[in-house]
């Protein structure tokens, strides 16, 4: 039995290993918005390589990996299985519509404190903010006086494009990759610009209202053949150019919008209902939050583009088709609101009425008093390794959409046609059965009767 089960991993690993250049040489991160979620993941990487603090809810950097049988014992870190960069590759750049440089703008964000700020400033203090794209048409809340100017939205990427290449020279990063830490836009629907290269380039030249400038800065790097990772719920990379550009320039691309806070609740709590067969009557969400990212989605289009987010968890987690006795009627409601004092300090507070056995009704009230960009920043690093990572892999560098990253988003991109996966606890499997494919290790799927022959 112990030969038959060699042979098979053996086989296994001739047919599923990836081809994976090895991480030479530093990876360069590119960020559109250096606000509160960016600083805290570039302040806190600089933290750790100065031993300063651990990169807690990290994967690459702190979880593990089972291999093979239980009884082989065999749970290698993450970062010790594939050939991730290590933080000290990593250096960094941005863009933002504010002139603060990175210690300020972490000083201004209120997320870390003052004394761990002050000892990795000269360091924050480096890092400059270059001139960013941005039109208040699209982030009606906000405005800021480091701004690019251009007659075309084409030229605006054009110049994204000239600063991708000269970080990558002055820099002397072998590699780079590009995350949106920036506002949510406005609500836009995919429209005729969207369909193809040569569409979305005549838009660009006309200044097209459909094209935003999260779409810029995606556009400039999948022409620069560079990783994109949308945090925000903008549309931006869910769009057949820009799948089209990631497949043909083999720049992976994933998303949208970090799975933190009340969502991530969601996507913790729904699966237990579900695999109880508990049912739901209702769920209603609100939240307090007073940073920039509170701010901009006081405005209803911004907030629109969040709630759509938002909204869709609880339906694909649930599935009412298939459980109607359970789950056909429930009534969902998202509120946001800003309330300055709070600061990046969000407050998530649900009101579940779910019900079990013969219809009796029960509750359950939660209110989680969360760190929004704590929990957003290792969140961060953990894609762009991801990313960099898919890059170099000969099985995934081509495919565009990086579904296996679903794990960290609220509205995970998929393949068109396919309904997002939203259980966490599916999304980690499905993470971390990737990485076994990639390295030709065989699949765990628990059924366990092996234990037993």
């Amino acid at each position: 039995m112990a030969t038959q089960r060699k042979s098979v991993k053996k086989e296994t690993a001739k047919h599923n290993g990836s081809e994976i250049q090895p991480a030479k040489g530093k990876l360069g991160i590119m960020i559109p918005g250096m606000g509160a979620v960016a600083t805290t993941f570039v302040a806190g990487v600089e933290a750790v390589r100065k031993g300063l603090a651990k990169p807690i809810g990290s994967v690459t950097q702190m979880g593990t990996i089972r291999l093979g049988k239980r009884t082989d014992a065999r749970s290698p870190k993450v970062k010790e299985f594939v050939p991730l960069a290590t933080l000290n590759d990593l250096v960094f750049t941005g863009w933002d519509i504010f002139e603060d440089d990175m210690h300020a703008a972490a000083t201004k964000a209120g997320v870390l404190d003052r004394e761990m700020l002050d000892e990795i400033k000269p360091f924050l203090s480096s890092i400059k903010p270059q001139k960013a794209v941005f039109d208040r048409n699209y982030v009606k809340k906000i405005d800021g006086p480091n701004v690019k100017k251009g007659k075309t939205k084409m030229d605006l990427a054009e110049q994204v494009r000239d600063d991708i290449r000269n970080f990558g020279k002055t820099s002397g990063a072998s590699r780079l990759v590009t995350i949106w830490c920036g506002s949510t836009e406005t609500f836009i629907q995919p429209s005729a610009a969207h369909q193809s290269l040569k569409a979305f380039e005549k838009a660009l030249r006309e200044n097209d209202e459909n094209i935003a400038p999260s779409m810029i800065y995606a556009y400039a790097s999948l022409m620069e053949g560079v990783p994109f990772a949308n945090g925000a719920p903008n549309l931006t990379v869910d769009l057949p150019v820009m799948q089209e550009l990631s497949r043909k320039n083999e720049a992976p691309i994933c998303g949208k919008d970090f799975k933190t806070g009340q969502t991530l609740m969601k996507t913790i709590l729904a699966p237990g209902f579900k695999a109880r067969l508990l049912g739901l009557n209702g769920w209603f969400s609100t939240n307090i939050l007073g940073n920039r990212d509170g701010e901009v989605l006081d405005d209803p289009g911004s907030f629109k583009t969040k709630e759509e987010s938002k909204l869709s968890v609880l339906e694909h987690i649930l599935q009412p088709d298939l459980y109607p006795d359970l789950y056909g009627k429930f009534y969902h409601k998202v509120r946001i609101n800003y309330y300055p004092p709070r600061g990046d300090n969000k407050e998530g507070w649900d009101n579940i009425d779910i019900f079990g056995w013969l219809g009796y009704p029960m509750q359950i009230k939660v209110d989680f008093l969360c760190r929004d960009s704590i929990l957003a920043a290792p969140i961060v690093l953990d894609l762009v390794l991801f990313l960099d990572l898919a890059k170099r892999s000969s099985e995934l560098r081509g495919k565009g959409i990086q579904e296996w990253l679903s794990f960290f988003f609220k509205s995970p991109m998929t393949a068109p046609g396919l309904y997002p996966e939203h259980d966490l606890f599916i999304q980690s499997m499905k993470l971390k059965n990737t990485l076994r494919h990639l390295k030709g290790e065989e699949m765990i799927t628990h059924l366990g009767l092996e234990y037993y022959d």
